[in-house]
């Protein structure tokens, strides 16, 4: 589904990956763990095609539920999304003004437009909404409010979560999910992930710095990514490993 390659990319001129190589399948889940600064975030952001960040070298193929391979470097974000990718944000942004409901039926119809898909009714649309609420525990009320104005970190998350259930990915792309969330939280976010992602045709490539959201949404594959690059990869033990030793001594034994 993702086939990453050789990948070089900088942010203001300071090249942050170095060579990162990575493919991911439909039906699997890969966590992406290591130290801060180690380009975590700027995988997660190249992939979603943030602006500010220079792809130098390398490739990324990506295909969507269509069967069609695309180079992702070459879609915009707005195609990007429609294509089946999904972003999810370490710090989900407050949009003033903007209702949920509101903003969420628009960008769910131009992706469905993008894709030669008829629109939603707002009756289709608000039953769709209050199904992918009811899996993160969202009350629909909630729906209705300013994105993400005054909600607390981990109402953003689960409303995110939301998010990502009605438009419906291939691929999500969570960049630390788990930060700023209670015990509760984590176990609702985690049940989410599991009831919107966990299926044969999709994938998910969870970027966190804890074993915790991986007791909740077990991966198939682990990496360790340092100074740019993968340079440790493992089954779910590698997590624990982490969690029991720090980066230091499993990076010195890559």
């Amino acid at each position: 589904m993702l086939k990453i390659e050789n990948l070089h990319a900088e942010i203001d001129g300071k090249q942050i990956l170095n060579g990162l190589t990575l493919e991911v399948n439909a039906g699997e889940v890969h966590a992406i763990m290591g130290p801060n600064g180690a380009g975590k975030s700027t995988l997660a952001y190249v992939l979603g095609g943030r602006p500010g960040y220079e792809v130098t070298e390398g490739s990324v193929t990506f295909m969507g539920p269509d069967g069609k391979e695309r180079d992702l470097l070459d879609l915009d974000p707005h195609e990007r999304a429609a294509a089946g990718l999904f972003l999810g944000f370490q710090y989900p942004v407050e949009i003033p003004g903007v209702s949920n409901v509101q903003f969420l039926r628009e960008a769910l119809n131009s992706q469905r437009k993008e894709r030669g898909e008829e629109p939603l009714s707002g009756g289709e649309f608000l039953k769709l909404a209050k199904e992918k609420a009811g899996l993160l525990k969202l009350d629909m009320d909630m729906l209705k409010r300013n994105v993400n104005v005054g909600f607390s970190g981990g109402e953003k998350k689960r409303n995110e979560m939301v998010q990502m259930g009605i438009l419906d990915p291939a691929l999500a792309v969570l960049d630390e999910t788990d930060s700023g969330l209670d015990i509760d939280a984590l176990k609702v976010v985690g049940e989410g992930i599991n009831a919107i992602m966990r299926k044969p045709e999709k994938a998910v490539l969870l970027i966190t710095h804890y074993q915790r959201l991986l007791d909740y949404v077990a991966p198939d594959h682990v990496h360790i990514l340092a100074m740019g690059r993968i340079v440790k990869s493992g089954g779910p033990e590698l997590a624990h490993q982490l969690e029991e030793h720090g980066y230091d001594v499993v990076m010195e034994a890559a």
